[in-house]
């Protein structure tokens, strides 16, 4: 605990009017007895309800700052825009639906003044997540676990502390379609993880519906894998190493050796091996061009080749 250390708070907004006035107070009361000094920034992410108006009532706190989104650019934008414009030693995301438990903030401090760079909230159970959700959630880590880079720790939420080291190498950062919690996994850096279960929302409907998790599992897969791109690549090996070997048993079977079964190939069955054989000619090709696309993506994100935790005199402590 440190007087003189300045704390971000992130809170994204949309369409959370009904919530903003008590959640304010309550974190508001819970950073008061924290013994840091604080800010708080609402992000209000183009809401279609009166959220504006609700901020503009406490905007009078010196401490409040509020960024008013033109229209709605989504969540992740939101985040990045509050780490961008953020000013303390450390930030911390948190919902303003009540579902990410303010009691916890002290917690999160307390690891981070013991050294921990990252402290990640990872969700056990969510009272108002739907089976859909549920077994989606499920897919979408088993999917990303197996074909990203830098694996993410299921059912980790946003609701996260940063050291302002990790926020100014996240800054860095430029690709549009973003999944900020894989980004900040991809950093590295200590990090640290605090079990939560997550509470029933307050008032309001949650922003993200099936669609849109749909859409921003798809954008996590393209950004965060190269896999889907080498796919065709794959298959096509697949196809040639299948069909290959028949074919030439079907070719050397019915016209040079005789073989029985390779002789009751007939002409349509030997066209359809080998039309499914030039698909796989095809699909290897398309492979070996989407390793070249693969290369390009890599440049035109711009992202660093390695990330320092600071400079140092020496190399070596």
């Amino acid at each position: 605990m440190n007087a003189n250390k300045t704390i971000s708070l992130i809170v994204p907004v949309f369409n959370e009017a009904k919530n903003i006035p008590s959640f304010y107070v309550a974190l508001k009361e819970i950073l008061e007895t924290s013994g840091y000094r604080y800010e708080i920034l609402f992000i209000n992410d183009g809401s279609e309800d009166s959220s504006a108006e609700e901020l503009v009532k406490i905007s009078g706190d010196e401490r409040v700052k509020i960024l008013d989104f033109s229209r709605n650019f989504g969540k992740e934008i939101a985040l990045t825009a509050g780490l961008n414009h953020c000013s303390g030693e450390a930030a911390i995301m948190i919902d303003a639906d009540f579902q990410h438990p303010l009691e916890l903030i002290p917690d999160f401090l307390a690891k981070w003044e013991r050294g921990a760079e990252v402290v990640v909230g990872v969700r056990q159970t969510n009272k108002n997540c739907g089976l859909i959700k549920r077994y989606g959630s499920f897919l979408f880590y088993k999917i990303i676990n197996r074909i990203s880079e830098q694996p993410l720790a299921p059912n980790s939420t946003d609701f996260r502390l940063l050291d302002r080291v990790v926020i100014d190498e996240f800054n860095k950062f430029t690709e549009r379609n973003r999944l900020t919690r894989a980004l900040i996994a991809w950093l590295g850096f200590r990090r640290e993880y605090i079990y939560f279960e997550a509470k029933e929302r307050r008032d309001g409907l949650a922003a993200y519906n099936v669609r849109k998790l749909i859409s921003l599992a798809m954008n996590s897969f393209i950004s965060l894998s190269l896999f889907p791109l080498k796919m065709a690549g794959y298959l096509g090996i697949v196809i040639v190493l299948l069909v290959g070997p028949f074919g030439l048993y079907v070719l050397i079977g019915k016209y040079l050796a005789g073989w029985y079964y390779a002789s009751s190939f007939s002409g349509p069955a030997q066209l359809a091996l080998l039309l499914t054989f030039l698909v796989g000619i095809v699909l290897c090709s398309l492979g070996l061009v989407a390793l070249y696309i693969a290369h390009i993506h890599k440049e035109v994100l711009g992202r660093p080749l390695y990330v320092l935790r600071g400079k140092r005199n020496k190399i070596y402590e």
